[in-house]
């Protein structure tokens, strides 16, 4: 059984080498510049904001917090009890669009597909928005939810619902329709956009500021309970991706050359789905809806380090960590003492690159 199932990997190895070339070696140089590169720009991000931080005090805050020494009032407050709380966040967050973004285009093998794009954020939004107008339902106040934990899994439940609905609709005889997903994703989006329009319509006004600007998605209202209340979601997520990166290589070649090499296809889509869900349905219960980060990431990394998703997904995640810190500098700098929106930046970002991709595809651009 043990032969068989190596056999099985080594096939689908060699057929994922004989079709974009081997890139492992260069897959690992990229991943540990990607782990520097976060380093540097988790630095940045304690040091960016309205009040001015220096690298060393940054340093010295820390080094100080952990040997239990005296810390300057300020410094403490601004980096241990503001900046760092959003700071990791914001590399939870990025790290679970990119990778559920590279799970999806997987699932569905193509690189259109993206969570924000085909109406799965836009479930968990809604499924979220309800929470906050409508308070959290009885069944999980009995359970001792608190609101910090009640996002996230009605956020994973919108989710998981949208992504089932979508790849029911889209797939017919194991095979996906492009057009079908994207067609399904706008019309899942545009009836969790109204339905969501409907709870803003009747939420009271301090309701009302909440989610206007959390729509358009913020790590403003990052604190140290969100981060503990979405780790038991996106933990496992990460993990379930890094179990299946074997079957979503084979789901790569098509769903029938991998079941003949003994993967279980349907427990591979099952995995994906549930991944999907609880990335996308955390990062959007404290984040809002940040759109493009998970078309973006993967594809520009496909590119260099290849499609074998034993080094793509690792990478995506620290890529999309490091881009969404990037997007997060920006957003609170560029209109300082005042915040733009991380939605806008990576809008302006990704809006661009999606409409690449699709010129792409229809062959009006050649690189």
């Amino acid at each position: 059984m043990i032969i068989w199932r190596d056999l099985n990997q080594a096939m689908v190895m060699s057929m994922l080498r004989a079709s974009d070339g081997d890139r492992s070696s260069r897959a690992l140089i990229v991943i540990g510049f990607l782990l520097v590169l976060l380093v540097v720009t988790s630095v940045l991000s304690l040091t960016a904001g309205a009040v001015g931080i220096t690298t060393s005090e940054v340093f010295r805050t820390l080094a100080l917090e952990l040997v239990g020494g005296e810390t300057d009032q300020t410094s403490s407050l601004v980096v241990l009890g503001i900046r760092a709380p959003r700071t990791v966040l914001g590399i939870l967050v990025g790290a679970s669009l990119a990778v559920g973004g590279a799970v999806m285009q997987s699932l569905f093998r193509n690189p259109l597909a993206d969570p924000g794009l085909v109406g799965v954020s836009s479930g968990a939004a809604l499924a979220a928005v309800t929470v906050i107008v409508l308070g959290i339902p009885a069944p999980l106040i009995a359970l001792g939810a608190t609101e910090f934990s009640a996002l996230p899994f009605a956020a994973f439940a919108g989710a998981l619902i949208t992504t089932f609905s979508l790849y029911i609709i889209a797939t017919r005889s194991g095979r996906t329709s492009t057009a079908t997903m994207l067609l399904a994703g706008i019309a899942i989006a545009a009836l969790s956009g109204a339905a969501t329009g409907v709870l803003v319509f009747i939420a009271d006004d301090q309701q009302l500021r909440d989610l206007t600007f959390w729509s358009l998605g913020s790590l403003a209202g990052a604190t140290w309970p969100r981060v503990s209340a979405i780790l038991p979601f996106i933990i496992p997520g990460f993990i379930t991706a890094g179990l299946m990166a074997h079957g979503l290589n084979g789901l790569l070649l098509g769903e029938a050359q991998a079941f003949q090499t003994g993967i279980n296809v349907q427990r591979v889509k099952l995995l994906a789905i549930v991944m999907v869900a609880l990335a996308v349905g955390a990062s959007v219960a404290v984040s809002g809806v940040i759109g493009f980060v998970g078309i973006v990431v993967p594809h520009i990394l496909r590119l260099v380090i290849g499609p074998d998703n034993r080094y793509l997904l690792p990478a995506c995640a620290l890529t999309g960590a490091n881009l969404l810190l990037a997007a997060d500098i920006v957003s609170r700098t560029i209109v300082a003492p005042a915040e733009l929106p991380i939605g806008i930046v990576t809008a302006i970002l990704g809006g661009p690159f999606f409409l690449y991709l699709l010129l792409r595809q229809k062959g009006l651009v050649d690189v």
